[in-house]
């Protein structure tokens, strides 16, 4: 259950590597784009639109890292932490809608070539294979904690991955003459941001649906937490992702008969298991007696259809 500790973001250490990623990627997008139309180049311009959602996707990974790292207040009680998710969640909806956008024009083109300047795509697209490695160069450490940078991070592989596809086409276009190669270069770039978008778009979701980690195993979780002394049952547990690297776990337990006087111990040894075997830290544990626990209690949530009714227990 590694990986579930609370994330720092150390501004130093990536504000600065953003910013330039996002200077960097909107010059090269108005030259790609004002080659594109010089050359006749679809895929060029392709490979440019999707630059461009590289440098919004930076340019609200930006933002989103800044209100991240604002305090909890009394409108945000958990903090501003899910600010990078709900970029994470723009990105890649926003590359999905691009890789359907460039799949309806490649498709036209196939019907309808067009005359491509091959010189002007393959020196174009040269020199966006440099910008974008530098990107990811720039993002690649930031991207293996952070699920917002990820997201940029993946908008420049793809691109260095459409600049290489763009550069085979251009050379197909001088050595054979072969336009049919653009558009069906564009449906490989559309392929590929569809399908890394809606891979990625998964966790996102499920962090903002208050889903379980995937990789915690709730059924391990409470055999563990029951083999504790002085616990008799736990229910109505629940099981989230408060950020990307934050788990919470949150449930009652009813206390075994003749062990209320050890209530305090036992939930610290709830917490302390908890912390050390799913490095979950964030616990709310509610205790209850034995003889006044819970009536029929679900074990995951709380009583269907009955979600609202808070339950009152007398000690």
């Amino acid at each position: 259950m590694a990986g579930h500790h609370h994330h720092h973001i150390d501004p130093d250490a990536g504000d600065s590597r953003v910013f330039w990623a996002v200077v960097v990627n909107l010059g090269l997008t108005v030259a790609q784009i004002i080659g594109g139309l010089f050359s006749g180049s679809l895929a060029l311009i392709a490979d440019a639109i999707h630059n461009l959602s590289d440098a919004i996707s930076l340019a609200i990974a930006f933002g989103a890292r800044k209100i991240a790292r604002r305090p909890a207040d009394t409108d945000m009680t958990f903090g501003y932490g899910r600010a990078e998710i709900v970029a994470a969640l723009i990105n890649y909806t926003t590359l999905i809608v691009i890789g359907l956008y460039l799949t309806f024009e490649a498709v036209q083109r196939l019907f309808n070539p067009a005359d491509v300047d091959g010189w002007m795509v393959v020196i174009i697209a040269g020199i966006a294979l440099v910008v974008d490695l530098v990107t990811a160069l720039l993002t690649f450490t930031l991207s293996k904690s952070s699920m917002n940078i990820r997201a940029a991070f993946l908008h420049n592989v793809a691109d260095a991955l459409g600049s290489i596809a763009v550069i085979i086409a251009g050379t197909l276009i001088l050595l054979y003459d072969w336009r049919l190669v653009d558009p069906l270069i564009t449906l490989l770039i559309a392929a590929y941001i569809l399908w890394t978008s809606i891979s990625e778009i998964g966790p996102a979701i499920r962090i903002l649906m208050l889903g379980s980690p995937p990789d915690a195993d709730a059924d391990n979780i409470l055999t563990v937490l029951n083999k504790i002394d002085g616990v008799q049952d736990i229910h109505h547990v629940h099981l989230w992702q408060m950020q990307e690297h934050e788990t919470a776990f949150q449930a009652h337990i009813a206390i075994a008969k003749g062990q209320w006087v050890n209530a305090d111990a036992i939930k610290q040894s709830l917490k302390s298991a908890l912390k050390t075997e799913f490095s979950i830290a964030h616990t709310t544990l509610e205790l209850e007696c034995s003889a006044h626990a819970c009536a029929s209690p679900d074990l995951i949530g709380h009583p269907s259809g009955n979600a609202s009714t808070p339950h009152v227990h007398s000690h």
